[in-house]
């Protein structure tokens, strides 16, 4: 089941934000910590639900970032800032990349723009929630666990989606926190995302199916529990390797990458016209996986530039 609201997932697990980006809390008997960041206008949306959940803001004592894309590290400035003893924790190459000055312009200007999409430019005026050089946390690796007071959480490095990607996992609740390394469980289809590297995402879909999953909680569109969850990392795998052999057919057809990421892009957004990220922005995500894929494609032959 794709379960979509907000709201309690089971004792001590809550999905909170808006379907399009979700975080999640977890509370231990000493503390509690959000898994992921979310988009940043999704602000007031977390704090009314804390209130409505009658949530202990103050026991939040920790932010997990599971990887650098500004969808992902949205929130992550107003609750540091809010909450200067908040520990933010993140992998290597995420601290590496939210230091450049360079990629917190690019978070900055891609949380404006897909906040405008999203009809919300009013959060932007009100919340102080930019990127700036003012926030720094911990370096999390595989293997790390995290312990909150009876809920312990491993760290798994999954690359593929990003360089810097990692997921979650509490085997005491078979809860999997993927991010975006996983399947994205828009509507009733899955879409794979393997951005900078196809090939480890690929891999990185195997290391998760060797999970026992009971909720899957993805960071856009749903948390699925039950049935639906276990077979997640399964079906990721499937639709990841179709969405292959439809990105090496259109190559072959247009012999051109940019050509072939134009064309796949508006066959996506034919079916998805809704999808939270502009065209712009997903074209950018498009044209890395289609150049790693004909990379790696031995009959790829680009047509000659005249």
């Amino acid at each position: 089941m794709r379960i979509r609201n907000p709201g309690k997932i089971r004792e001590g697990l809550w999905a909170l934000g808006r379907e399009e980006s979700r975080v999640y809390l977890l509370e231990g008997k000493d503390e509690s910590m959000i898994v992921s960041g979310g988009m940043s206008y999704i602000v007031p949306d977390l704090l009314r639900e804390i209130e409505e959940f009658a949530i202990d803001e103050g026991r939040i004592r920790k932010i997990l970032i599971l990887h650098s894309h500004f969808d992902h590290v949205g929130i992550v400035p107003f609750f540091k800032r809010r909450h200067p003893r908040i520990e933010v924790l993140g992998s290597k190459r995420a601290w590496e990349i939210l230091q450049m000055e360079k990629a917190i312009e690019t978070i900055n200007e891609f949380s404006r723009d897909v906040t405008k999409r999203m009809g919300r430019e009013e959060v932007h005026s009100k919340y102080d929630l930019d990127w700036r050089n003012d926030v720094s946390g911990t370096t999390v690796s595989e293997g790390d666990r995290i312990d909150l007071g009876g809920v312990e959480i491993s760290i798994l490095e999954t690359p593929g989606h990003s360089s810097c990607s990692i997921s979650a996992y509490v085997r005491q609740w078979k809860a999997l926190f993927p991010s975006d390394g996983g399947g994205i469980p828009f509507r009733e289809t899955i879409i794979p995302s393997g951005n900078s590297n196809y090939t480890q995402f690929q891999k990185s879909l195997e290391k998760l199916a060797a999970l026992e999953v009971e909720y899957y909680c993805a960071d856009h569109y749903a948390h699925v529990v039950g049935d639906d969850a276990r077979e997640m990392a399964r079906r990721s795998i499937e639709a990841a390797r179709r969405h292959r052999e439809e990105v090496e057919t259109v190559l072959r057809s247009e012999g051109d990458v940019e050509k072939a990421s134009q064309k796949l892009v508006r066959s996506f957004y034919r079916e998805n016209p809704d999808y939270f990220l502009s065209p712009e922005i997903f074209a950018g995500v498009y044209r890395q996986i289609v150049r790693h894929i004909a990379n790696t494609m031995a009959d790829f032959r680009p047509v000659p530039t005249r």
